[in-house]
């Protein structure tokens, strides 16, 4: 299975692409990493090759994980510019989605279900799972991504092979 985390944050090499990649590697998937913020302006031209490119590299991907820090209660202006390349209702279908998102506190705990998944869910992809919120502080000590991927993980995997086996 080929698995693409789509990183939001402005800064490169940040905790959120940390977070994306132990998601990956506790879930057992070889993850490419897609920087969104490394494709500059181009996301404002709707005729960017580099940008259209990126756009097809997470397109063949069966895994993508869409990860973003939290911004006012919601993920990244960045990543909603790269999102709204993609075709309604097509733009992910059949694709396994996984909303992740860091935040300073737990008062936006409910971000990656209300605001992230929704889009996902509107591109078509599948999010069979609960989207994981994590503390940016605590992310690399506390048990966060283990409990999620003893609840969702098999979920998440199993929905995966199903649409790759399509």
């Amino acid at each position: 299975m080929k698995a693409i985390a789509v990183v939001g944050n402005p800064k490169a090499a940040s905790r959120t692409r940390d977070a994306a990649e132990r998601l990956a590697a506790a879930l057992g998937l070889d993850c490419a990493v897609l920087e969104v913020t490394e494709l500059g302006a181009g996301l404002l031209a709707w005729d960017d090759p580099e940008v259209s490119a990126a756009v097809e590299r997470v397109r063949a991907a069966d895994v993508v994980i869409a990860a973003s820090p939290t911004y006012k209660g919601t993920y990244t202006g960045l990543l909603k510019l790269f999102l709204d390349r993609f075709p309604t209702d097509t733009g992910l279908a059949g694709q396994v989605a996984l909303p992740l998102m860091l935040g300073a506190g737990p008062a936006h705990a409910l971000a990656p279900e209300l605001t992230l998944k929704p889009v996902l869910v509107e591109l078509g992809a599948i999010c069979p799972a609960q989207g994981l919120y994590q503390l940016d502080s605590t992310y690399t000590t506390d048990d966060s991504l283990v409990r999620w991927t003893g609840r969702w993980g098999r979920t998440v995997l199993d929905a995966a092979k199903a649409g790759a086996a399509r």
